[in-house]
């Protein structure tokens, strides 16, 4: 019986530990889709500094990131573990990476603001994600 027990309580708890790994997070540097879209902000946001003659879109921007963070959330993270992603200074530098590639991609520099001009008003042409969270002045 003391066997019985014994057996039915080991699966039981390899049962509780496998549904528990199967609901673990990845982790935010896992989700793609949050990710894509601070990858979005970062664009706009270099473009639009660099670029005299391109603006933010600053309420539709607030409501994308606002978006980005709800989507977070309902994924099972919580408030301080999303602020807690998004000021960390080497998940910033990775995505700062992944920005200069982008601009790479599209034969822009981060170091040439005419050039990040010319791709903001492509991506405003184009209607993208990006080009939406900016306007020409």
């Amino acid at each position: 019986m003391r066997m019985m027990k014994s057996l039915v309580l080991g699966a039981v708890m390899a049962a509780t530990a496998a549904t528990a790994q199967a609901t673990a997070k990845p982790g935010l540097p896992a989700e793609k889709e949050i990710n894509d879209g601070l990858l979005v902000v970062a664009v706009a946001d270099k473009i639009r500094r660099e670029c005299d003659s391109i603006s933010a879109r600053l309420f539709t921007a607030r409501a994308y990131l606002t978006d980005l963070k709800d989507r977070a959330a309902e994924q099972g993270y919580s408030e301080a573990e999303i602020n807690s992603y998004i000021n960390n200074d080497v998940e910033k530098a990775k995505m700062r990476m992944k920005r200069n590639a982008y601009f790479k991609a599209r034969g822009a520099s981060n170091l040439d603001p005419a050039s990040l001009c010319s791709l903001g008003r492509e991506e405003i042409r184009k209607q993208s994600q990006i080009g939406l969270l900016l306007k020409a002045k």
